[in-house]
């Protein structure tokens, strides 16, 4: 039973869509009823229309992803350990931090067309700062004392940044970690609904365009089941990656 309690309140919702669509008390064509959108979901299945635009919107994800933390979490290691490179590196990256990813794209579409290059660039920008601010924190927050336990015990600087300072700050960088995951997936539906020829949010920008708000929901629906799908499996990434922290606290972390 208390495995269904989390199912309880969309379940709610569904039947209030259905019991609304039967009492006919919004248009159809603005909020098609549950079976429509059933309907669209099966046929772009079958059609492997859904299948292409996801794995186009996923690769791109993983691709920008990647490319984000390779620059973020170096420079919020450099940064947390070093307070003078913070100080020269804070005004530059708050000015940059600021500023939403999306209104870059026109400027993007301008330098580099409507390819694959400007929308990997927004989702670099998104997820650049939430990687590299809670590794920064992280590095930055460790607590003193237990570096100077590895400096009794006469441990190198190497194993005491890897044994001790690293797994200290993980938490943190966890967090960094899902944040920009999330962050890197709605900015590049964002990136998709401009410019793109494939991908969800294409899909549900030419959805709107043919006035099929069926397969509209069909793309919402994807976007929310894939994003709960990738942080579930952080979830379970984290339980093996800091198994001292307990499931719930994972589980809370925004």
């Amino acid at each position: 039973m208390h495995r269904l309690i989390p199912w309880f309140f969309p379940l709610l919702l569904l039947s209030a869509w259905q019991a609304c669509s039967m009492l006919a008390l919004f248009p159809p064509f603005l909020v098609p009823p549950p079976s429509s959108v059933a309907r669209a979901f099966v046929s772009l299945v079958s059609s492997g229309d859904l299948a292409k635009h996801l794995a186009v919107s996923f690769s791109r994800v993983v691709a920008g992803f990647a490319l984000a933390f390779l620059f973020a979490f170096p420079l919020g290691i450099l940064s947390g350990r070093s307070p003078r490179l913070q100080r020269f590196t804070t005004p530059l990256f708050e000015f940059f931090r600021h500023i939403p990813p999306i209104a870059t794209i026109p400027l993007l579409i301008l330098w580099f067309g409507i390819g694959e290059l400007p929308k990997l660039a927004v989702i670099v920008m998104a997820t650049f700062f939430p990687v590299f601010l809670n590794t920064e924190h992280g590095i930055r927050t460790v607590d003193p004392k237990l570096i100077e336990v590895g400096r009794v015990f006469g441990l190198p600087s190497r194993a005491i940044f890897f044994r001790l300072l690293l797994p200290a700050a993980l938490p943190d960088i966890f967090l960094g970690i899902r944040l920009g995951l999330g962050y890197s997936w709605r900015s590049l539906i964002g990136a998709e609904l401009i410019a793109a020829t494939s991908g969800l949010g294409y899909l549900i920008l030419d959805a709107e365009q043919l006035s099929r708000p069926d397969i509209v929901l069909v793309g919402i629906f994807s976007i929310g089941i894939l994003g709960s799908l990738l942080d579930e499996a952080f979830f379970v990434f984290g339980k093996k990656l800091l198994p001292w922290q307990k499931g719930e606290s994972l589980h809370d972390l925004p």
